[in-house]
């Protein structure tokens, strides 16, 4: 760890709050912001809590956000009390949400003429991987601002990745999910299949587990696939259709087709609509149960 480098985390869901217990095992004593404030308050510790983004963007060298989507990070990033507001020249803002690459340069460009960097480097990997630091980072924007935060990112990551200028992080993070939410959708239709022909569902599933379509994805959701109804929410299916609407967006802009993905979508949405977008992403294959 490199011991002077003071952190925030702004954002304090569910990836946030992982990440913040990650980095206090690591030595860090970050600053706490969140939306509701009781949130940040309730993880205790002695950590100090501030008032804004811009408060805890300015006290800082770095800091880490974890929000929901597009429009929270616009929110968070360029509103009056944002972290834009705050930021000090050094600062570094490394953005961990999954976003649309434009909005990703969006961001970047406020923070022109500041002195102040933004990376867009959103991960791979869900709470369990946080708390392991065993995530994947992809992040886009200035090599010189990637190596300030490193220490922070090795603290919670197993591979750090720089992809190129501010947008390319949150374009290989949507290649990514594209084919994390595909597998998802084949693994659901797979066991359905398999349980509809006769074939017991534990069963089937070792079988996958042992063939030639094994995945770590495969091996890490069995659980959450053998046994739906006690299934933790590790990514909600909402933001399985979040981050579809964001892939077919991208590959429209990109005149790349991606069927796959307008199916999955599809799919998605179905689900939700039947009311089971709160749970975990597996629970598409109880949709196409019933």
């Amino acid at each position: 760890m490199s011991a002077d480098l003071r952190v925030a985390v702004a954002g304090l869901g569910t990836m946030g709050t992982a990440m913040v217990g990650t980095l206090v095992k690591a030595g860090y004593a970050p600053v706490l912001w969140n939306r509701t404030a009781k949130a940040a308050e309730a993880i205790g510790g002695g950590l100090v809590v501030a008032p804004s983004a811009a408060a805890a963007a300015e006290s800082v060298d770095v800091i880490i956000s974890s929000l929901a989507d597009d429009d929270a990070v616009r929110r968070v990033y360029l509103g009056e009390d944002g972290v834009v507001a705050g930021a000090q020249p050094g600062l570094v803002a490394v953005d961990t949400s999954t976003v649309d690459p434009l909005t990703a340069r969006e961001v970047a460009e406020a923070f022109a003429g500041s002195g102040a960097f933004y990376l867009d480097a959103p991960v791979s990997g869900s709470v369990p991987l946080v708390l392991a630091a065993g995530l994947t980072v992809m992040v886009g924007g200035e090599a010189t601002a990637l190596e300030r935060a490193r220490p922070v990112l090795d603290a919670l990551a197993k591979a750090v990745y720089h992809m190129g200028d501010n947008g390319a992080g949150a374009t290989i993070k949507l290649a990514v999910n594209a084919l994390v939410h595909a597998t998802n959708t084949a693994i659901a239709e797979a066991l359905v299949l398999a349980e509809a022909s006769g074939v017991d569902r534990e069963l089937a599933y070792e079988v996958f587990a042992n063939g030639a379509g094994a995945s770590p994805f495969l091996l890490y959701k069995q659980d959450a696939f053998l046994r739906p109804e006690d299934a933790p929410v590790a990514f909600s299916l909402d933001l399985v259709a979040k981050d579809l609407r964001l892939i077919v967006g991208l590959a429209d802009r990109s005149g790349v087709p991606m069927q796959q993905a307008l199916t999955n979508l599809t799919l998605a949405e179905a689900a939700i609509e039947s009311g089971l977008g709160t749970r975990d992403m597996s629970i598409i294959a109880e949709h196409l149960r019933g």
